[in-house]
């Protein structure tokens, strides 16, 4: 299988790595890239654009990279907060008087980044037409009560997590999340990253394939269980690329995701001046949950916008400020401060497995053996 792009020399283990991936038949299609203090030292991608291997893929080839797209989100609200627009210990209701119903006037913004709000779905069944829908979606969150006791554990927000977040921008900056984020993040960094799809755009578009692998067995510590609402052949459709959800239907390939989510690896330093302060980049950091996730039922823990490095994570590194998220189906970003590095994996063929899915975790050990820091862990 041929393997396109650029790798330095240090890093050559990580393109045997990706290469074995697609020649296995373990990808179909895909790209990794790493971010070392800002400057790209992996940019591959390699396989088909489709299932039946009819298309290549392609340097500008971008797909859904489903909830990856949350530390898109995540960072939007970082730079608000940078400005002094946005106060992540503030009340939601601050900025978005209604969401104040039904008790929860003491939710702060922090709970919405750390997926504590206890809103992790709505109380009644959604359709597609009802996430792409962006009024009807918030409304009914703000008149909902929370399903625990917000700051206590974390209960992933899978589909809620960006219309919450996404409502306070709109609220400060009178703009949609995925028009903040190209104007304010994507723009600059030269980032072809979107929330929120053009048409011109569909071209290049890499639709997911769907896991052609069982179903897990559930797992007896979900204790919340949640709405899955759409399915992989849901995002083929146009209604989906066109609708801003800033929790799951974001686009872009590794290099893209990798380009902007290493400001924070870099700590808001970018190519053209800073994003972040140090200090916002701290804030990540801040603990807001450990324990089993009651949606998930594995054990997480959360920061502001980011899952934490933990002993008992399913992503784990050495470093002790690294912070992660994935995507439906396999994608994977992970950013380490300390090392100052962000490697990003985004493939179409997704699997059931989640964080655990194996073609990120081998690429990211190593990515560390690379370095020369072994994740003796994985072993």
């Amino acid at each position: 299988m041929e393997i396109h792009g650029s790798c330095t020399d240090r890093f050559a283990i990580v393109r045997e790595i990706f290469s074995d991936s697609l020649r296995s038949g373990g990808d179909i299609g895909a790209s990794v890239a790493i971010y070392l203090d800002g400057e790209p030292v992996v940019d591959l991608w390699g396989g088909y654009a489709d299932q039946e291997h009819t298309r290549h893929w392609q340097q500008d080839t971008i797909t859904n990279v489903w909830s990856t797209t949350k530390t898109m989100t995540a960072l939007c609200a970082l730079v608000l907060t940078d400005r002094g627009e946005l106060d992540l210990f503030a009340p939601v209701a601050t900025y978005w008087p209604e969401f104040s119903a039904a008790g929860k006037g003491a939710i702060e913004v922090r709970h919405l980044l750390s997926h504590t709000a206890g809103l992790p779905d709505w109380d009644q069944p959604m359709t597609l037409d009802d996430l792409c829908d962006w009024e009807k979606a918030t409304t009914l969150l703000a008149r909902q009560s929370p399903r625990w006791q917000p700051g206590t554990a974390s209960g992933y927000h899978r589909f809620t997590h960006g219309f919450l977040i996404g409502e306070v921008i709109r609220r400060i900056c009178r703009q949609s999340v995925g028009t903040f984020f190209a104007e304010q993040i994507a723009t600059p960094l030269d980032a072809d990253f979107h929330i929120g799809l053009t048409a011109e755009d569909d071209c290049r578009v890499s639709d997911v394939i769907p896991s052609a692998d069982p179903a897990p067995a559930p797992n007896p510590r979900v204790t919340i269980p949640v709405g899955s609402y759409v399915t992989a052949r849901d995002t083929w459709r146009t209604q989906w690329r066109r609708a801003e959800i800033p929790a799951v239907a974001g686009y872009g390939n590794a290099r893209s995701v990798a380009a902007v989510q290493s400001v924070l690896a870099c700590e808001g330093r970018a190519p053209r001046g800073r994003l972040l302060s140090e200090a916002t980049c701290r804030a990540v950091f801040d603990e807001q949950s450990h324990g089993i996730d009651l949606v998930l039922g594995i054990p997480l823990r959360f920061g502001m916008g980011y899952a934490l490095n933990a002993s008992n994570a399913p992503v784990r590194t050495d470093g002790l400020r690294t912070c992660y998220w994935g995507g439906r189906g396999g994608s994977l970003v992970v950013n380490d401060l300390d090392s100052r590095m962000t490697i990003a994996y985004v493939m179409n063929r997704m699997t059931n497995l989640g964080l655990t899915d194996p073609r990120g975790q081998r690429l990211l050990k190593a990515a560390y053996t690379a370095l020369g820091e072994p994740l003796a862990s994985r072993d």
